[in-house]
């Protein structure tokens, strides 16, 4: 007899046994089933996995009509605070044509959903999005054609409201769930099943309230850090003074004699307690401080060298995009300008610490994590820890929003590590401040150094560009060295980066109308640990790129808004501008020399979401210095799915930027990372935020773009050239703080 666990288990007795539908792309096979409650509370509980994945490159959705008149949406992509659960959830609901207040969504468990990377890239609605669309559409499809063959009618006689199949005579009708009685309905997406027209959207393009802000707004249980466990214990993980810190004595006894400790984890420098409560691990925490004994190595090059050393050090370059003869076409050209551009390492500055809970037991680990990859963190844990894959399962939960590579990833693998040492009980752990501050992967500084020419009519003829960068992701891939834990053991991982990726260049290419352009990276290592932040290169790609559009508008004598739409011939982002411009009221702005204006525009990746903005700077009326008075946008991001997460993701995108921007930039110096609190890294307070206003673009007839990361670089710009109108000489170096009240 077949085992009800078994890969070979029939999957109408898998329906029979949990009411569930599944409709999914590259079905899986269902190698384990879950518990009812596992299934209500999204996987909180641990438990063996549900189904094995077929592999990282896989993209596929799932759809989940249980028994009790419900819709569940399954996602591998986590929320980071960007709305895809409800965006992901209303797009479902609208193709299977049911209310929103019967579904609900899994993100990121390696038990339950599909493998689909990283959380990362303005990606999700676009891809993963659209797949959930194509299976809801297409289960919706297959049982609109059952209830055809069960009554005998063709399937155009048919319409459906809430789940509900009726005929258009009113002589039939039945639920989805009625429908199914205990079948099971399987089945690959075609293509073949008929997305709903635009103009018939009912929850599409209709503002939608998230119930993840409500509940933070409520403090509500939401975050992994809320997470708690039977017998769960606490631990707080000793981190050296710096990178290149070797631990020379540690007075173990002592510690293992204070309150509540119930282990010591020591493995090379690697050095973490384990506590019945947590503020007991804190407080052998703050011993461990004493009791430890460090050699150090300095950091090297200083803060004040960093620049020269780019380009001195930096590896051979590598050419992104070629214009051969570049320099005697912009030599020709009746005007020439060249200016170089800096960006600081800046923070994620998460305002939670990363938290991570885990669990080892009877030979498997699960691991409760706010990691942007579940199933690429569960990789890296199995070449970290030595164990197969099938033994490990990472359940995603929302940690404190990053937007990119912070502690998350770190965190789980310490939890994990230390739960190997203590089998048997959920293990807490979670960073403190200097921890996060000190140890997560910085944005990498940069150094733009750019060039082009103008012809007498005010176009662009040519444009050279050079780009120093450290690397924008060392995101763990399968590799134990990416966790700064497994470099720390006695016998450490060593940490392979991969090379370099292309997000040092992303958004360096102009998309305005240029016949020649050149682009040329120089990659560089630097003294500090990199990764993804919000953006990756484009930040400081667009900071420099349109602060020098705006230069080239001052020396063509051309209205920065004319001059933009001057060299562009793409119809969506001349509209953008032009929307813009109509929006701010540049025509009557004030211009008696007390406030300064200063316009951006890019398309994200050249690909995803529009986005221009303008900038509003006051003088302060005490000082020499100013305020950030207004920030006004307009994006386009195609179809708009909830005009509230877009206005969200966009207003909070401006803010940060605006943040980085004027005020945060890593401080280090020979000892390590002297950035180690709110007051060494400040980030913009409630009273430093400025008005923002965004307005949405939407075309219903066009595919949804991502949009989470649109803002970062043109608000940067944009400030530095409203600055710039006003102190009447041009700001190259981020951030801009010294000019800032």
């Amino acid at each position: 007899m077949t085992s009800p666990n078994s890969p070979n288990s029939s999957r109408r007795s898998f329906l029979k046994n949990t009411g569930q539908l599944l409709i999914g792309f590259n079905l899986l096979p269902l190698t384990f089933c879950q518990s009812k409650s596992e299934i209500l509370d999204g996987g909180i509980s641990s438990g063996s996995q549900v189904r094995s994945s077929m592999g990282s490159d896989i993209i596929d959705s799932w759809i989940r009509l249980d028994a009790e008149g419900k819709v569940t949406v399954l996602t591998g992509k986590m929320e980071l605070g960007q709305g895809i659960r409800t965006a992901l959830m209303q797009m479902a609901a609208e193709e299977l044509d049911v209310n929103m207040d019967i579904v609900t969504i899994i993100n990121g468990d390696t038990g339950q959903t599909a493998d689909e990377g990283y959380t990362a890239g303005s990606g999700t609605i676009e891809r993963s999005g659209a797949s959930i669309r194509k299976a809801a559409a297409e289960a919706k499809f297959f049982m609109v054609n059952m209830a055809s063959e069960k009554w005998d009618e063709s399937p155009e006689n048919l319409s459906v409201k809430n789940g509900l199949i009726q005929s258009k005579n009113g002589k039939h009708k039945i639920s989805y769930w009625e429908l199914l009685d205990g079948k099971f309905l399987e089945g690959k997406v075609t293509g073949n099943a008929p997305l709903k027209n635009p103009k018939d959207h009912t929850l599409v393009g209709k503002g939608i309230l998230r119930e993840d802000i409500r509940k933070m707004a409520q403090g509500e249980a939401f975050f992994v850090h809320d997470l708690r466990l039977p017998e769960m214990v606490h631990a707080r993980v000793l981190r050296p003074p710096s990178y290149g810190s070797i631990l020379i004595d540690l007075d173990k006894e002592s510690v293992l004699a204070l309150p509540g400790v119930l282990k010591l984890v020591v493995d090379g420098r690697f050095i973490a307690v384990i506590a019945k409560r947590e503020y007991q691990a804190i407080k052998a925490l703050e011993f461990l401080k004493s009791a430890a004994k460090w050699q150090t190595e300095p950091l090297s090059p200083q803060q004040a060298d960093l620049f020269s050393e780019m380009k001195k050090k930096s590896l051979p370059p590598q050419q992104v995009e070629e214009a051969k003869h570049i320099n005697t076409i912009i030599g020709n050209s009746p005007q020439i300008l060249e200016a170089t551009y800096l960006r600081p390492y800046q923070m994620h500055a998460s305002a939670g610490p990363s938290c991570a809970v885990a669990e080892w037991k009877d030979g498997k680990l699960t691991v409760w994590t706010p990691t942007q990859g579940v199933y690429p963190l569960r990789s890296t844990l199995s070449d970290f820890l030595g164990i197969d894959t099938k033994d490990i399962r990472c359940i995603g939960l929302p940690g404190s929003g990053c937007y990119g590579h912070n502690g998350a990833d770190d965190v789980s693998a310490d939890a994990a590590f230390i739960a190997r040492s203590f089998p048997g009980k959920p293990v807490r752990v979670q960073w403190m401040r200097e921890d996060e501050h000190a140890w997560e992967p910085y944005g990498s500084a940069m150094l733009l150094k750019l060039k082009a020419g103008l012809d007498a009519s005010g176009k662009i003829t040519g444009w050279d560009c050079g780009i120093w960068s450290d690397t924008h992701s060392t995101r763990p891939g399968g590799k134990a060295g990416h966790f700064i834990a497994a470099r720390h053991l006695e016998k450490p991982f060593e940490f392979q980066p991969g090379g370099f990726s292309g997000g040092s260049y992303r958004n360096s290419s102009p998309l305005y109308n240029i016949p020649s352009k050149n682009i040329v990276l120089h990659n560089y290592k630097g003294p500090l640990r990199t990764s993804a932040l919000r953006g990756l290169g484009a930040y400081g790609n667009i900071f420099a790129l349109e602060s020098f559009m705006d230069e080239l508008a001052n020396l063509a004598a051309i209205d920065p808004f004319e001059f933009r739409i001057k060299n562009l011939d793409n119809p969506r982002a001349i509209e953008v501008i032009k929307t813009l411009k109509s929006k701010c009221n540049w025509e009557n702005r004030d211009q008696s020399g007390r406030v300064g204006y200063g316009l951006a525009f890019a398309q994200y990746k050249n690909s995803a979401s529009y986005f221009a903005v303008v900038a509003e700077i006051h003088k302060s009326p005490t000082g020499g210095k100013f305020r950030l008075h207004k920030l006004t946008g307009v994006i386009d991001s195609g179809q708009c799915i909830n005009p509230d997460g877009l206005k969200n993701q966009t207003e909070g995108g401006m803010i940060q930027s605006a943040s980085w921007t004027i005020m945060e930039a890593v401080q280090y110096d020979a000892n390590g990372i002297t950035s180690k609190d709110w007051n060494s890294y400040p980030i913009m307070r409630t009273n430093d935020v400025p008005e923002v206003e965004v307005h949405i673009i939407d075309r219903p007839k066009e595919k949804p773009l991502g949009a989470g990361e649109a803002a970062q670089g043109p608000v940067a710009a944009a400030i530095v050239n409203a600055l710039s109108s006003l102190l009447d000489k041009r700001v190259y170096e981020l951030p801009l703080k010294d000019y800032f009240v």
